[in-house]
């Protein structure tokens, strides 16, 4: 609407449009004009990579659920706008979330503290999501849903560059779809995107509604994901991006969660999503290195960097040839374990 184009003030001076311009457009064309807007650019690899093991969604209407995850030990806290919060108190929990970040007494220690907005799709709510939440300063991600286009990736970029200013506020792009997925090589190359200083940091396989989009069957195996799964992750580990692996809805079996986190593990995410506190704890010692994955790694970076001074190719751990290819994956256990505190 018009009162809502409005309330857009700081979009008119980031991008030199003019209000008149604004109003005379719909949404849409906003989501259009904001994610084919230059600015100034900055390189991925400078940035320090924040440790997502856990990705604990909390409902952004409900302090009593808000106040219980700043005792926790979730690597990022997500106050959810969307799915965890129902229609009719969509602006109750915004102005919550916002009341949330703008509260400093209430800490979450180390977290990651992150924000679900509403999908694009919503137009209006989503708007009014960011607007609340870009300008507080303890924000540090915005939660994508629903990414269907690199355009939507796009949009909130440009969005953060004009209401963040220096701050380092990343994106985390869920996918969910069919179409998604399609799109998904084109989502993640926003990563590198030179245009804007804020960046697409993490891809989240959303598998409830994926299934449900493509109207698959949902079982214990997950066998109906694999496809999908495996190509989020290798989607994300091509562009520099983490990988964060599907929720595991049977909160209550914590057994099974843990041989779920040890096959997303296997296929290369790098954290999982967390809907209970009592999954916390599992799901960051699962995506952590175990102690004797860290000391062979740990050898296997000195024994080679030693031997490679010394003019060879490689050398042996534990009767196993490491050249270079085993070498990069021995430096990756053991700089995730470092930022993990386990070193």
């Amino acid at each position: 609407t018009s009162h809502d184009m409005m309330r857009l003030p700081l979009f008119t001076k980031a991008h030199g449009t003019t209000r008149r311009a604004l109003n005379r457009s719909p949404v849409g064309s906003t989501f259009r004009f904001l994610a084919t807007a230059s600015g100034t650019g900055c390189s991925t690899s400078s940035r320090t990579e924040r440790p997502r093991r856990s990705l604990f969604s909390v409902p952004g209407a409900d302090q009593r659920f808000i106040t219980k995850a700043q005792g926790l030990k979730a690597d990022a806290v997500v106050l959810d706008l969307e799915d965890g919060v129902a229609y009719d108190r969509k602006h109750a929990a915004r102005d919550l979330v916002q009341q949330t970040l703008l509260d400093s007494s209430q800490n979450f220690g180390s977290a990651e503290l992150c924000v679900r907005i509403n999908g694009l799709d919503t137009r209006d709510l989503a708007l009014r999501d960011l607007e609340a939440v870009l300008p507080c300063n303890r924000l540090q991600a915005v939660v994508l849903p629903k990414v269907e286009s690199a355009s939507d990736v796009l949009f909130v970029s440009r969005m953060i560059d004009a209401l963040c200013e220096d701050r380092d506020v990343r994106i985390i792009a869920a996918i969910e779809s069919a179409m998604g997925f399609l799109n998904l090589r084109e989502i993640a190359e926003t990563a590198k995107d030179e245009t804007s200083k804020a960046k697409l940091d993490a891809l989240v396989f959303a598998s409830e509604d994926f299934c449900a989009d493509i109207e698959a069957t949902r079982t214990e195996s997950a066998n109906e994901m694999l496809y999908a799964r495996s190509q989020l992750v290798i989607a994300a580990k091509a562009f520099g991006l983490q990988a964060i692996d599907m929720v595991h809805i049977n909160f209550r079996d914590l057994d099974e969660l843990k041989m779920e986190c040890e096959g997303g593990r296997q296929m290369g995410f790098t954290g999982k999503q967390a809907i209970h506190p009592a999954q916390i704890d599992i799901i960051n010692d699962r995506f952590a290195p175990s102690t004797k994955e860290l000391d062979f790694a740990s050898r296997t970076v000195q024994e080679y960097e030693q031997t490679t001074t010394n003019g060879q190719g490689a050398c042996v751990v534990d009767g196993i040839v490491v050249d270079m290819p085993v070498y990069k994956w021995a430096k990756k256990i053991v700089e995730r374990a470092a930022k993990a505190g386990m070193l």
